[in-house]
């Protein structure tokens, strides 16, 4: 088959040849009208970072340090999606929380003790995201007082809803060029009982 093709020329690489940096790609000027897409990390194409609900959290913590993020996925042995851990959940209240209510030492706290399970998670719909601007997936973010917001297709083949796209207010912010940062303002009573209950 190659006798049909002519082949490529090649050059020896010069003394000034570096390794192109992710942020230094061009990329097209990002405002708030332009399409939701343009700012979602595609998990078909970039490869989403998971790790087992049994793992610890220095496992975790240095598993985000190494690919220089501040989100896990978590999983089981099959890849089913069993919940989401984030920086947040690792150096926040809920390891010392874990501590005092079960009475275990840190190095024995799992990821599953401290993560957020995927029934407490929600997602947006990639149908509603194709046809959506950056400005109304600030406005969402704002609205749901998060720094991530997942993104969720039907596979046809199986009927089962699969991970398919991530939004991170600090990745939104970078190409925005403008600060987002979003409190989170308990929005039921339930919730604002909750957090008193299970405070300090």
């Amino acid at each position: 088959m190659a006798k049909d093709f002519s082949p490529l020329p090649t050059l020896t690489l010069p003394r000034t040849t570096d390794l192109v940096r992710l942020d230094q790609r061009p990329h097209p000027p990002i405002g708030v009208d332009s399409p939701a897409l343009s700012v979602m990390t595609d998990l078909k194409l970039v490869n989403p970072i998971g790790i087992r609900a049994d793992a610890d959290l220095r496992e975790a913590h240095q598993r985000m340090v190494s690919h220089g993020i501040r989100l896990l996925f978590v999983h089981d042995d099959d890849g089913s999606l069993l919940g989401l851990v984030t920086a947040v959940d690792l150096l926040g209240e809920r390891p010392i929380q874990c501590m005092k209510e079960h009475g275990k030492h840190y190095a024995d706290i799992q990821v599953s003790d401290v993560m957020t399970p995927r029934g407490r998670l929600d997602a947006l719909s990639l149908s509603d995201v194709a046809v959506a601007n950056v400005g109304q997936l600030v406005a969402t973010m704002q609205h749901l007082g998060r720094q991530h917001a997942l993104v969720v297709e039907v596979n046809p083949s199986n009927g089962h809803h699969e991970l398919c796209g991530l939004f991170s207010t600090s990745h939104m912010a970078r190409l925005l060029g403008q600060p987002l940062s979003f409190i989170r303002v308990p929005q039921a009573l339930s919730e604002i009982q909750y957090s008193l209950l299970h405070a300090g």
